[in-house]
């Protein structure tokens, strides 16, 4: 550092020093950030480990300086349950997109959570499969365009959009769910909270718990870094909005 310059902040020990590879605008590079600044900060570096399966989220790998484990496409929570069953003292988590844990791993991931395993799902929702060419994904909008529905999604031959935090906040045994986004300096500190608060849920161990961050993919959506944002605000958020979904300490005071 120079002299006369003041440290105001620093990369996570936690985080690899390499560049990241993600598009312009995409917010897996922010959540990275948080998870290891969580991590150096609660002091939990050796005693985490991490489930990536397919898609944008296996470029964790590259970035965070934990345990990983490689799980099959939509096979995270199986995985992070073998690992948490075995390592009950870890703090775990499966990383995954939308195409991954709300398609090919919905009954991975619903069994998870109605078991109520003590393991955190992040769950990163661009209603888009980002990697793989930018197909309908179950998150998929209304009427939004992807390379697989290029007149826009029909609701009538194609379903609802899935709301994942909604669906898995009705199971008992899960403990703690929000969904958060990185849109402003504002909401990005409150997902950092809630990824923390997950953590300690979980190691406490109370159940499952379950952070969606509702995302951007300017590459596959075609549009700019910042017309992402705007199409989040505009679009995005009126379907799934921000806020928490389950809360069982707060559920119990109210009681």
């Amino acid at each position: 550092m120079k002299e006369g310059y003041e440290l105001v902040y620093k990369r996570p020990s936690t985080l690899t020093d390499r560049r990241m590879s993600y598009c312009p605008g995409c917010f897996h590079s922010t959540i990275h950030k948080f998870m290891m600044e969580i991590v150096e900060e609660m002091d939990i570096q050796d005693k985490t480990v991490g489930v990536c399966p397919v898609g944008c989220s296996v470029f964790a790998y590259n970035y965070l300086d934990i345990d990983m484990q490689e799980a099959a496409h939509g096979r995270a929570a199986a995985v992070a349950t073998g690992i948490k069953r075995v390592l009950p003292d870890r703090i775990v988590f499966s990383y995954q997109g939308d195409g991954d844990l709300a398609a090919i791993g919905t009954a991975e991931t619903l069994h998870a959570c109605n078991r109520g395993e003590n393991f955190t799902f992040i769950f990163i929702n661009n209603g888009i499969y980002g990697m793989t060419g930018g197909q309908m994904a179950p998150t998929t909008l209304d009427g939004q365009i992807t390379s697989t529905c290029p007149y826009g999604r029909d609701v009538e031959t194609a379903g609802m959009p899935m709301k994942m935090a909604e669906i898995i906040s009705s199971f008992e045994k899960v403990s703690y769910v929000e969904r958060v986004s990185c849109n402003t300096p504002a909401n990005a500190r409150k997902a950092k909270r809630a990824i923390r608060k997950a953590f300690e849920y979980q190691m406490e161990g109370m159940g499952t718990t379950f952070i969606e961050v509702a995302a951007n993919c300017p590459s596959n959506w075609k549009l700019t870094p910042e017309e992402s944002l705007k199409w989040l605000e505009e679009k995005v958020y009126p379907y799934y909005p921000l806020g928490v979904f389950r809360d069982v300490k707060k559920l119990k005071k109210e009681e």
